[in-house]
């Protein structure tokens, strides 16, 4: 089904210990707790869920977790203080938000303007249009904070190793260096030439990565971004690939011998001005011999 959108009134249940809960996330990449959804909802494993903080203004309202869905709706046992009657899902929280670092709601209204966010307050959860999906996570990804992607969990009963991290620094989630960078470099990979617009259509237009080349903990903090040198575009396989179990991330050129070495690299169209080089080339180490 659609994502759903879980309803979080701290004033009527606040069971967590939420600043550890923050800081567990942070550091293991997950907290899998159960949740209410109030009526059954279709919601089974891998449903997208996103954590709404419903306060009394806009002003404590907004967006403040991510997670998953991993079970089927079910009720707990008849003597559960829980409340009788309600539906739970079991979710892990792969993102989670500092109280008072929420998304507010007017921004909300202004990025999502196709969910009825002033109608969200008391509901445990709501479901989240199709439509509404790519504005939400890139405002997510614009705004929250730095996390594992959702699909590189593993579900089960989660040991340490279940869980992938891919570190993000902020350069890479900069809003205007990514436009800049995607101006410049266009919309496909930079590796494997995968355009994802092209692949998925509508629903691939945002999910190209921008990757910093040099990591800038590296070249120190007095450091200033240059989107077009910096940055490339690459699409989430040769993000994840480029910091793949080494220290210092893989280049692009190094990414592209990976793949040619697997027998994956397609061919590229030779431009007019490539084979008039080429040609030129062959000239001069012809005269060369003579």
């Amino acid at each position: 089904m659609a994502a759903l959108i879980l309803g979080w009134d701290i004033r009527a249940w606040n069971r967590w210990n939420y600043d550890a809960v923050v800081e567990h996330v942070a550091v293991t990449g997950q907290y899998l707790d159960r949740w209410t959804i109030g009526p059954r909802w279709n919601a089974g494993p891998g449903t997208e869920a996103w954590l709404l903080l419903q306060g009394t203004s806009d002003t404590d309202t907004g967006l403040i977790g991510h997670g998953v869905v991993m079970s089927e709706p079910f009720r707990p046992v008849a003597d559960s203080p829980s409340g009788a009657g309600a539906w739970f899902v079991t979710v892990v929280f792969d993102a989670l938000l500092p109280l008072g670092e929420q998304i507010g709601a007017e921004t909300l209204r202004a990025a999502v303007p196709g969910v009825p966010w002033d109608n969200a307050s008391g509901r445990a959860a709501m479901a989240l249009t199709p439509s509404s999906e790519p504005g939400l996570r890139r405002l997510w990804r614009e705004q929250g904070p730095t996390a594992a992607g959702w699909e590189e969990l593993v579900s089960g009963t989660f040991p340490p190793q279940a869980v992938s991290r891919t570190g993000v620094n902020r350069y890479e989630r900069d809003a205007d260096a990514r436009r800049v960078c995607l101006a410049f470099h266009g919309t496909s990979c930079a590796a494997c030439g995968l355009s994802l617009e092209t692949a998925y259509g509508e629903a691939g237009s945002d999910v190209l990565d921008v990757h910093h080349v040099v990591p800038p903990e590296i070249v120190g903090s007095g450091y200033q971004l240059d989107p077009i040198t910096d940055l490339v575009p690459l699409c989430p396989n040769c993000h994840a690939m480029a910091h793949h179990q080494v220290a210092v991330p893989r280049t692009v050129p190094e990414l592209r011998s990976l793949i040619a070495a697997a027998g994956h690299l397609k061919s590229e169209p030779v431009s007019e001005k490539a084979l008039e080089a080429q040609e030129d080339a062959r000239r001069i180490l012809e005269a060369g011999r003579d």
